[in-house]
C-alpha cells in the first residue's frame, strides 16, 4: 500500500509499531585531546597562591598598635636671632622722640587765620520749612550752561545743514533758469505787467456793472444763465488779478 495514499481504508485503523531512526554520532573536535593537554599544563604550573617563589613575610612583622601614624620631627631648641629692640625709658627720662623743629606752630597757625580770607558758605536749597538742606549747585536751579566757552554758538551740525540747504536751493534756481532759458519764455516788465493788472481789473469792473444792472427777479432761465456766467467771470478775473498781485515776477511761454 503506498503511504502517500490519503483515501480511507480499513488497514488503517490497525496500529502498527513505528521504530525510531537511530541517533547520528556526536561531533567530537579532533583538537579536543590538544587543548585538553594545554590547560591542563597551565593547571599544573599554577597550583599555589600568586606566582611561584614568593618571599613570605616574618611571623614577628605584624601590625602594631599606631604604627601607621606620623611620628613629629625631633624637637629643637629656640633661639632668636632677630635684633633686639631699646628698653623702655624709665620714669625720669626725657628721650627725644622724632624730629626737633624750632617753629612755633601755635604762632603761625594764629597768624594764618588771622590774615586768611573767610571761607564762603557753600550755597544750599530747602526744599520746604521743614525740610532736608541740598546742594545748590546740582539741584539745576543755577543756569551753568551760560558759562560755556561754546554757549549761544550755533552747533556744528546745524551750520551743516544750512549749508546743504543754501547750495540745494541755488541749484533749484540754477536747474529753473535753464529749464526757462531753454524754453525761451519771455518775461513781463513792470510796464506789461502793470498794464495786464490794470486791464484785468477793468474788465472786471464791467463785468460788475453787468452783474449790478440785472432785475432783482430771476424768474426765467435766461436770466439765471446769464447770472451764472458773469458770476464765473467774475470768479475768474478776480482769481487772475490776485495771482497777478502775488507774483512780481512773470514769465510768459511763447507758442
Amino acid at each position: 500500500m503506498d503511504p502517500t495514499c490519503f483515501s480511507e481504508s480499513i488497514y488503517n485503523l490497525i496500529p502498527s509499531d513505528t521504530k525510531e531512526p537511530p541517533q547520528p554520532p556526536r561531533y567530537t573536535s579532533i583538537f579536543k585531546t590538544s587543548v585538553k593537554d594545554d590547560v591542563q599544563k597551565v593547571k599544573a604550573a599554577m597550583k599555589t597562591m600568586g606566582p611561584a617563589k614568593v618571599e613570605l613575610p616574618s611571623p614577628t612583622d605584624f601590625l602594631k598598635k599606631r604604627s601607621k601614624e606620623k611620628s613629629l620631627p625631633p624637637k629643637k631648641k629656640f633661639e632668636w636671632n632677630e635684633p633686639r629692640k631699646p628698653p623702655v625709658p624709665l620714669r625720669g627720662e626725657h628721650p627725644v622722640m622724632g624730629i626737633q623743629s624750632s617753629k612755633n606752630f601755635i604762632n603761625t597757625n594764629a597768624a594764618d587765620v588771622i590774615m586768611g580770607v573767610a571761607k564762603k558758605p557753600k550755597p544750599i536749597y530747602v526744599d520746604k520749612r521743614t525740610g532736608d538742606k541740598h546742594d545748590l549747585d546740582s539741584s539745576g536751579l543755577v543756569p551753568q550752561f551760560i558759562n560755556k566757552k561754546d554757549y549761544g554758538a550755533t552747533p556744528e551740525y546745524i551750520c551743516k545743514r544750512n549749508q546743504e540747504v543754501k547750495k540745494a536751493q541755488e541749484e533749484y534756481d540754477n536747474y529753473v533758469q535753464e529749464n526757462l532759458r531753454k524754453a525761451a519764455m519771455k518775461r513781463l516788465s513792470d510796464e506789461e505787467r502793470e498794464a495786464v493788472l490794470q486791464g484785468l481789473k477793468q474788465n472786471w469792473g464791467k463785468v460788475h456793472r453787468e452783474f449790478q444792472s440785472l432785475s432783482v427777479f430771476i424768474d426765467s432761465i435766461p436770466k439765471k444763465i446769464r447770472k451764472q456766467k458773469l458770476e464765473e467771470e467774475m470768479k475768474q478775473l478776480e482769481h487772475d488779478i490776485g495771482i497777478i498781485e502775488k507774483h512780481k515776477i512773470i514769465y510768459i511761454a511763447n507758442k
